[in-house]
């Protein structure tokens, strides 16, 4: 029997990567958000925003508020244009999905996710699972003539928070999963109060301020030498840079002045200097801005520490990075300048880097989709409508009350200490 087309959606909070698995067509990658245009007074329902020429003052409604799903209207809107055929084209009722959710998803949102597939949708089969738990069946640990490690740490830096998801055989241990509230909605915001508070006010302007936020900002391995150099004089000083902001009534984008370009009349310029690396430096240091976490170095640290203490160095020697905040410059050398400090001086430490960290929990997940072990994972609709929610859950190991307390039942009391062990689920709990 031919097995149904799947269809592969991470449906991260910012964007949507999407494909199917009869399409020899590449990812495609559309804004999960409905944005008004008050230039041009009109409304892009997701995959529509690149008909968009007018990018000032755009307004956006997210579905997504505090990483969480929670404006099904919207949702469904954007996915009604993804699945027609100004996109993908295709019948839901003849296919199966494949669908990423957020981590420690709220049970009664994803009874709702239940419902619009099945319900909504009518979906054949689907299967929800976090983007960190795709990992171990995609390339991101690949190694010429070795199989994936069975322990990995994969940091997961998107748009509401940033996550450090430990997996020993394909499996998440979420007690001793961390999560640090710093993700790329909270840096353009901060971005946007200093560029406001200083040059131009641009708290109105989030989608430019976000492109500077690309393609200016870096992390420093030297925060404080970096400082010192931006009070330097101008001729002297290696970091400032000059972005000409966009001239949407001349149809110009944004770009980055090289210092021997001439100026042109008419040319706004916002001056980067140390907002090029403060910003991501958050990251690492969310106390700079009053958030009092642990920074990704020690965030790390904490998550191993919670783990079998005689895995240790398997996870130490495979750490994965996917989110789009994984991608600023410098991010890799930095990590390994506040790990290796922390980490035993026998362990090896090791950051595997994808080609684009933005797309590869959904390239992961079309890698699993195209093998029969999907069959397995997925919920048909025929058991949904026997079993409901909760088989859902316990098929997808999505219950993570349950899975918590089955992970401490086989957790050794020598493995973790108490207090370290009480401590995350409460604040798994909490979340």
């Amino acid at each position: 029997m031919r097995r149904a087309p799947v269809i592969v959606l991470d449906n991260g909070a910012s964007t949507i990567k999407v494909g199917v698995t009869t399409s020899s067509k590449d990812v495609r990658i559309v804004p999960n958000a409905i944005v008004r245009s008050k230039g041009d007074k009109t409304a892009y329902f997701g995959h529509e925003f690149d008909a968009c020429k007018d990018f000032s003052s755009l307004h956006f409604r997210l579905p997504f508020e505090r990483g969480y799903l929670v404006d099904w209207d919207a949702q469904k809107a954007i996915w009604d244009g993804i699945f027609s055929d100004q996109v993908l084209n295709i019948d839901t009722a003849e296919t199966s999905l494949l669908i990423t959710e957020p981590y420690f998803n709220l049970p009664n949102i994803q009874e709702v996710y239940d419902q619009f597939v099945f319900e909504e949708y009518e979906f054949q089969s689907y299967f929800c699972s976090t983007p960190a738990a795709l990992i171990p069946h995609g390339r991101l640990f690949s190694a010429p003539g070795l199989p994936n490690p069975e322990c990995m740490i994969v940091v997961d830096a998107g748009f509401s928070f940033t996550h450090i998801v430990p997996i020993m055989g394909g499996v998440v241990i979420w007690s001793a999963v961390k999560r640090i509230d710093v993700g790329g909605k909270l840096l353009t915001n901060h971005l946007k109060e200093l560029i406001s508070f200083r040059q131009w006010n641009m708290m109105e302007e989030t989608y430019i301020v976000n492109e500077v936020k690309e393609k200016c900002c870096y992390v420093s391995t030297q925060f404080s030498a970096d400082l010192e150099t931006c009070r330097a004089d101008k001729s002297r000083n290696t970091i400032v840079q000059e972005y000409v902001l966009p001239d949407f009534s001349r149809n110009r984008h944004g770009y980055i002045r090289q210092p021997d370009a001439l100026p042109v009349d008419g040319e706004q310029i916002l001056y980067m200097g140390n907002e090029r690396f403060s910003i991501p430096e958050v990251l690492f240091c969310p106390d700079r801005i009053g958030l009092h976490q642990a920074g990704l170095g020690e965030a790390i640290v904490q998550s191993i520490n919670l783990l079998p203490e005689d895995l240790h160095g398997m996870f130490w020697a495979n750490i994965g990075l996917i989110g789009g905040g994984t991608m600023f410059p410098g991010f890799v050398a930095r990590l390994m300048a506040e790990l290796r400090p922390r980490a035993p001086a026998d362990c090896e430490i090791k950051i595997y880097e994808s080609n684009n960290a933005t797309t590869e929990a959904y390239h992961s997940a079309m890698a699993l989709a195209t093998t029969s072990a999907l069959t397995n994972l997925a919920v048909t609709r025929a058991e949904y409508l026997e079993g409901g929610s909760g088989y859902c859950r316990r098929k997808f190991g999505t219950d993570y009350e349950r899975a918590g307390n089955e992970e401490r039942a086989r957790t050794p009391p020598a493995s973790v200490p108490a207090k370290a062990r009480s401590r995350t689920v409460s604040a798994m709990k909490r979340r």
